[in-house]
């Protein structure tokens, strides 16, 4: 009887070890999926926002129409991307495009005034730094879930939980950064815009400003020889005259 007992015991733990296991990998891949969802809503609002931006730029540079089918065709390509591996690529194309769009920016002070073009701008940004957040989020859940399938005892559960390595969301969102604008010889004329690196820590040297010119040393003043004390005569006291004795 104690011995049927202690086999019961043990199947019942074996049965909660592999259960554990299973919900655990069941577990971990839905949360591939959910934090993965939160990054493509992320993405999406990226994408909404670009159709607006490149009309309002379209309309103070009608002459960027290059640039502005980059940015739109780079928006298709990471509109249809499908793995994560993919679509971090696409993105990283369309940060390039997008990118240079800003850049023309500079050129129209119309269009960097404009209160609409503004306010895309900062969405833009508030929609990087979200994107930021939930890639950051997603590659943790990836590389749990990944880390299980690795390692022993839950790799041998990966099959039964229907758990497979994800691929990890890797693009690097590129700076908006502005370049230096060239204007031609018939543009308006403008003070040349000059990039700085923050991290260098001082500005190119053309554009350094002039040292400022060391004036002569003042010349010192006339030393004037103090007169050295003199030794005053000691006068001696005045004795009387003597008289002619018996006088």
């Amino acid at each position: 009887m104690i011995f049927l007992l202690i086999i019961l015991l043990l199947i019942l733990a074996g049965g909660a070890f592999v259960l554990g296991q299973y919900n655990g990998l069941v577990k971990q891949k839905n949360l591939v999926q959910e934090s993965w969802h939160q990054v493509d809503v992320e993405l999406k609002r990226r994408h909404d926002l670009i159709p607006n931006l490149v009309n309002t730029v379209q309309g103070y540079a009608q002459h960027e129409s290059g640039t502005l089918q980059d940015v739109m065709k780079a928006r298709s390509a990471a509109m249809n991307a499908g793995s994560p591996h993919e679509a971090a690529a696409a993105e990283g194309e369309l940060s390039q495009a997008l990118g240079r769009l800003i850049a023309v920016s500079e050129a129209y002070p119309d269009l960097k005034a404009n209160q609409n073009f503004i306010a895309l701008q900062n969405e833009l940004t508030a929609t990087e730094d979200r994107i930021a957040s939930a890639r950051r989020y997603y590659n943790a859940n990836v590389r749990e879930l990944n880390t299980k399938i690795e390692t022993v005892p839950s790799k041998f559960f990966a099959g039964m939980a229907g758990a497979t390595r994800a691929d990890y969301f890797e693009a690097e969102d590129a700076a908006l950064e502005t370049p230096n604008v060239q204007f031609g010889p018939g543009g308006a004329s403008a003070a040349p815009q000059v990039s700085f690196d923050p991290n260098a820590g001082q500005l190119p040297a053309s554009t350094q400003p002039p040292a400022a010119t060391q004036a002569p040393p003042a010349a010192a003043p006339e030393q004037i020889p103090t007169p050295e004390p003199q030794a005053q005569p000691v006068q001696q006291p005045q004795q009387p005259p003597q008289q002619p004795y018996g006088q």
